[in-house]
């Protein structure tokens, strides 16, 4: 029977768990310590700090955890992270079949084309957040960090460099000259 508690509740987070897996933390921990006393706050608090030392998404991570600890078995980890990630993976196939079906559809080209730009910017929003003295030295003076991203940026931009390639190219230049 917990095991199909720990299914609908993990189920529920990841249908409703909206903006990723920090997000998703009070709704784990609402249901696993308040609504289904599977765990303490302390062990709620400890599975947390696991969970984002751990590599890997920290709803998921969380899910795992927990699932062991309410359980005390590996099926219980199982049966959380399944859940967690099973609406996510049927609104993804769901979303994918549509598109194959639609592709040629007016409408949904225009769509398309109008999100383009939007992610572009969503895309650049967040590299901008990058951009900090952490990593671009005090005063951002630091030519050489500006270098490897101009460089970065032609590679994928113009040659066609693949986005992956670029990064472990980058991250090597970076412990060479750094």
């Amino acid at each position: 029977m917990i095991y199909l508690q720990l299914f609908i509740t993990f189920f529920k987070i990841g249908l409703f768990g909206f903006g990723g897996g920090a997000a998703m933390l009070s709704l784990i921990q609402y249901e696993v310590v308040e609504n289904h006393p599977w765990l303490t706050a302390q062990e709620f608090t400890d599975m947390v700090a696991i969970s984002q030392v751990t590599p890997g998404p920290i709803g998921i991570n969380t899910a795992t955890y927990a699932g062991y600890l309410a359980t005390d078995s590996v099926f219980g980890s199982f049966v959380a992270t399944s859940a967690i990630v099973l609406p996510s993976f049927i609104i993804m196939i769901i979303v994918a079949t549509m598109m194959a079906r639609f592709n040629e559809n007016p409408w949904v080209k225009s769509i398309m084309k109008m999100l383009k730009p939007a992610i572009i910017g969503l895309i650049a929003a967040a590299a901008l957040l990058l951009i900090t003295e952490e990593t671009f030295g005090q005063g951002y003076s630091d030519w050489k960090a500006w270098l490897i991203l101009a460089a970065a940026f032609s590679a994928t931009k113009w040659l066609k460099v693949s986005p992956m390639l670029m990064i472990v190219i980058a991250a090597f230049v970076g412990i060479l000259i750094y």
